[in-house]
């Protein structure tokens, strides 16, 4: 297990946030959210994020990498609903040479509804393990 962050409820303790709109179809036959697709909140919130600090994902598809999920973990609080307008913050909160971590809260207004940390590794298109590139390495040192 790489997994070493643990996430804040706190807003103040991450650096940037990504608003989104739940749609119906996220949610499941009780009316809520269903659990998978927190996920893809985060996913979401993560190509922001990279778009944000001037490096997009198109960017590193173009130099032949890729940044899979190695672990992903959630901590479910309050449920989500159809409509609810949900802010996901995010930080990078850890990176080594070869990996790095992202920490995840999601509000709705004050409310805490979950927390999260995705672990990810870095290969290149065809696979092959590589070290992270240098701005992110760098990045995560600032922070």
């Amino acid at each position: 297990m790489r997994l070493t962050v643990d996430p804040s409820t706190d807003p103040a303790d991450y650096d940037f946030h990504h608003d989104i709109r739940v749609r119906f179809v996220e949610t499941d036959a009780m009316g809520i959210v269903h659990h998978s697709n927190y996920v893809a909140y985060f996913e979401e919130a993560r190509v922001a994020f990279l778009k944000h600090v001037g490096h997009p994902f198109t960017e590193w598809r173009a130099a032949g990498l890729e940044s899979p999920v190695l672990e992903a973990y959630v901590k479910y609080r309050r449920p989500l609903n159809f409509d609810d307008l949900l802010t996901v913050h995010l930080k990078l909160a850890d990176v080594t040479r070869a990996t790095f971590q992202m920490a995840y809260l999601t509000t709705v207004g004050d409310t805490v509804h979950a927390t999260g940390v995705t672990v990810h590794g870095c290969v290149t298109t065809d696979g092959r393990p590589t070290r992270l590139p240098a701005w992110l390495v760098e990045l995560g040192t600032a922070t």
